[in-house]
This record gives structure tokens, C-alpha cells and sequence, in this order.
């Protein structure tokens, strides 16, 4: 493992570790502010790390609310039906999503650049019509209400601080996930990112680490869109807008889109400040704009990576200056 594979694999396990302190929240406080700022964060992450794993390829993919939309309506679904299980729930929200994601990448992921972009933006469009078109399945403009909480064995936990104990826990198995599969193909994501003609020159199967990686990015969408479901009892459309992904996006460029510790600290840091500045009503938009700017200006590769320029600077300076010493000879 090489020095920068292995420093990008720590900062990824402190992003894990990140995660952890959320689950302490509820069991401290009942305070609704600081529960709410726990679960938003989760789902936060949840969705910034589906972000991620596209990133780590060099493509930027808009389908995040759409396969958020696909895990929470089938979670929903079952719940609906009585089969209320958290891992049966999970595995329905990360599996149908994934399913979803294989014949949608075989028309997807061939294009490139802004056309990328737009396709699987108007993915998002098209599943909001669905969504709304289809009441008999999705339940149409209402949505599907009162869905029942989730259980673990038998054992219900719709209580306010196990919701959130729930929401964390789906975010830290949607973090484990991504984190399995880019540091299995670590090696493949980042050629492929570097010089994808190159890659392919040497052998690496572009078409198939890309849908590797849109399947599992579909299925941590699947997660982040359950623990939404989740923790509100109602799987409805306006939860996952297609204006939405802009949010996930920003969590991941401000924290910085090199690392999972990036996608943490950039959700906890815009979720917070969203929270502080809904204070000030009509000004809100602006600040977090402003917050924007000023954050991507200062640190073009996001906070963790201003935080490792400066961290390499500074072993740079302590490094000690060896001085040969040339011993002379007799003559």
C-alpha cells in the first residue's frame, strides 16, 4: 500500500469514526434541536457518500434523490405490508435501487462530460412524473403515509431517540459500504479518473468498474432515501426533488471530494450552518451562498484538503536539512 493510499484509507476510517458521536445524542439529550442536527446529518452523509463513489471516477452523477426515491418507496412498501424488519428494510432500500441502476448504466454510462450530467438529471425528472403519476403504486401527490417504524426482532424502535439511533446506524453500514468498495477498487476507480483512455489502453475494463461503482452508489443512495423514510413515517416525492442533489454535491466539494472524511465534514458543516442561518428567514439562501463562496475560494479542494496542503507544508519546513560530510583522505 502506497504512503498516499495509505494516509487516504486513515482518512477515511477517521470519516467512520466521525460518524460514531452521533449515536451518542439521543442518549444524552431530548433536546428536538440536537436530534434533529444528528438525523439530518446522517442522511446528510448517507447521500453525500453515494456522491462519492462516482467522484472517485471522475464523474459527477445527478441520480442520488432518484435512487434515494426508489429505496425509501420500496422500503415503504414492505413496512406497509408488515414486513417491518431494520435488515430486511435495508437490504430491500440497497437492493432494489442497485437493480434499478444496472439497465439505467448501460445507457448511461457511456456518455461523458456534461452529457453525463444532463441524462441522469432528467432521471430525476422522469421519476418525479412517475411518482406522481402513479397513485395506485406510489401512492401519487400524497405519498405513502403512516409508514409503520422500523423493528428489530419484534422489538419496535419508533421512539424519537431510536429513530435517530436508526438513522445513524443505516448512515454507518451506507459509510461501510462505500468505504468496501473504493478501497477494493481503488486502484481501477482513480486510473480510470486519472486518464480514463489510458486506463482502458491498459486493459482495465472502464464500461465495468463504472457500473460497479453506479450500482453501489444506487445502493447507498437506496440507504440514505430509507433512513429519510424512516425517520419522517411517510415516503412522499417533494422528500426527494431533483434540486436536492445540489445539496449533496456542495456537502462533498466543501468537505473535499478526495476522501470520506471530506464528505463528513462537509455534511456536518453546511447542515449546521443551514440550521443556524434559517434564523434569519429571507436571508438564509443568501448566507449559505455566501458561506459557499467564501469556503470555495479559500479551499478550491475542500477543507480536508487545505487542512493535508497545509499538513504537507509544515512537515516540509521540520524536515531537518542533512549536511554531507565529506572526510578527507591522506595524502
Amino acid at each position: 500500500m502506497t504512503s498516499n493510499r495509505r494516509r487516504d484509507f486513515k482518512l477515511d476510517l477517521c470519516g467512520l469514526a466521525l460518524l460514531l458521536p452521533l449515536l451518542v445524542v439521543p442518549l444524552v439529550t431530548n433536546e428536538p434541536f440536537y436530534n434533529s442536527l444528528a438525523y439530518q446529518a446522517a442522511i446528510g452523509v448517507s447521500a453525500a457518500m453515494a456522491v462519492y463513489v462516482m467522484l472517485r471516477m471522475g464523474l459527477l452523477s445527478f441520480t442520488v434523490p432518484a435512487f434515494m426515491a426508489i429505496g425509501g418507496y420500496a422500503a415503504a412498501m414492505f413496512a406497509k405490508a408488515g414486513m417491518s424488519e431494520l435488515l430486511l428494510l435495508m437490504g430491500v432500500a440497497f437492493i432494489v435501487p442497485a437493480l434499478f441502476a444496472i439497465p439505467l448504466g448501460a445507457l448511461v454510462l457511456r456518455l461523458k462530460g456534461i452529457y453525463f450530467i444532463f441524462v441522469t438529471f432528467l432521471f430525476n425528472e422522469i421519476l418525479q412524473l412517475v411518482l406522481f403519476e402513479t397513485p395506485t403504486l406510489t401512492g401519487g401527490s400524497d405519498g405513502i403515509p403512516a409508514v409503520p417504524a422500523a423493528t428489530l426482532f419484534g422489538m419496535s424502535l419508533g421512539s424519537p431517540s431510536m429513530l435517530v439511533v436508526v438513522t445513524v446506524s443505516v448512515c454507518i453500514v451506507a459509510t461501510i459500504c462505500t468505504l468496501a468498495v473504493t478501497q477494493r477498487f481503488r486502484a481501477e476507480f482513480t486510473s480510470i479518473e486519472e486518464n480514463e483512455t489510458l486506463a482502458e489502453s491498459l486493459g482495465v475494463a472502464v464500461w465495468k468498474y463504472r457500473t460497479i461503482g453506479f450500482v453501489a452508489s444506487a445502493g447507498v443512495s437506496g440507504l440514505a432515501g430509507f433512513a429519510l423514510v424512516n425517520m419522517l413515517a411517510t415516503a412522499h416525492p417533494s422528500s426527494f426533488a431533483s434540486w436536492s442533489v445540489n445539496n449533496y454535491i456542495a456537502y462533498a466539494f466543501v468537505g473535499g471530494r478526495g476522501t470520506m472524511l471530506g464528505m463528513v465534514v462537509g455534511s456536518y458543516l453546511l447542515i449546521f450552518m443551514t440550521n443556524i442561518f434559517s434564523s434569519y428567514a429571507n436571508l438564509s439562501a443568501g448566507l449559505y451562498g455566501v458561506l459557499l463562496l467564501v469556503v470555495m475560494m479559500g479551499a478550491p479542494n475542500g477543507i480536508v484538503g487545505l487542512f493535508l496542503k497545509f499538513s504537507e507544508r509544515r512537515k516540509t519546513r521540520i524536515q531537518p536539512t542533512i549536511t554531507p560530510v565529506v572526510k578527507e583522505g591522506r595524502a
